[in-house]
């Protein structure tokens, strides 16, 4: 399954042919974050240096997209009269899409979330395409902090295929790595068990399965979709990431 074996074997090799300690960790999942409801910003960024300063206002608000929505990111300028002048728009947007790369909660790429930009204004001198970016920058940050921002997991569609006698056993271990089991078929004495298992939990599952099975089980796994992680795992991210940023920010 999945490449596990494979990687034991490449380890074992180095280990071998290289004398390296090869130190492996469970393999990066790709976790994301999103909004779980909508919320405004209204923000204004200055700076006075010297001679010409920066200025841009930009107020609007952030809404989750529906689970259907065919792009991750939609932003959606409903300036009239010129309170932002037109050429500066793109430069908002650009602000607004660079803030998702990385949310804040666990620092993972932002989907799901449609930015109005409503209002705004601007200064004949001090404003430029530069001060219109980091003012989105910072209004993105603003508004997602109130909009219920949530961490998602992939979740993998899980089939397993075992002898009959193991079916008790196939199942526990898929409750245990918190499966959601959809359909069990039986067939010719080999039970099927079809799960939705998050691929964070999935490290180590060939092997476990070999033995509650005396190695007559097997298994494939494809991506199924992105669903929002339990709040106890959540938070555990939320934890790691604050710790990478202080020891970054050192």
């Amino acid at each position: 399954g999945m490449g596990e074996l494979h990687l034991e074997v490449y380890v074992e090799r180095m280990q071998r042919e290289f004398n390296v300690a090869v130190k492996t960790g469970n393999p990066q999942v790709a976790y994301r974050e999103t909004i779980g409801r909508e919320a405004a910003y209204d923000y204004t960024h200055k700076k006075q240096t010297g001679g010409s300063g920066q200025f841009a206002k930009v107020v609007g608000k952030i809404t989750p997209l529906p689970d259907d929505a065919e792009e991750v990111f939609e932003f959606s300028s409903n300036i009239v009269g010129g309170r932002i002048p037109k050429e500066f728009i793109p430069a908002c947007e650009k602000g607004f899409r660079e803030q998702t790369e990385k949310g804040t909660l666990i620092g993972a790429p932002v989907v799901g979330v449609k930015i109005d930009l409503d209002d705004g204004s601007y200064h004949e001198v001090d404003s430029s395409e530069m001060a219109f970016r980091i003012c989105a920058m910072a209004a993105f940050r603003q508004a997602y902090e109130k909009a219920q921002p949530t961490a998602l997991e992939p979740l993998m569609k899980v089939e397993v295929s075992a002898p009959e006698e193991f079916q008790g056993s196939v199942m526990g271990q898929i409750n245990q790595r918190r499966g959601m089991i959809s359909g069990t078929q039986t067939r010719e004495g080999f039970v099927t068990v079809t799960a939705d298992v998050p691929l964070s939990e999935m490290f180590g599952y060939s092997t476990e399965l070999r033995s509650a099975t005396q190695g007559k089980g097997e298994f494939t796994m494809e991506f199924a979709r992105y669903a929002a992680c339990p709040r106890n795992i959540q938070d555990e991210l939320a934890k790691e990431y604050q710790k990478k940023r202080a020891e970054e920010n050192k």
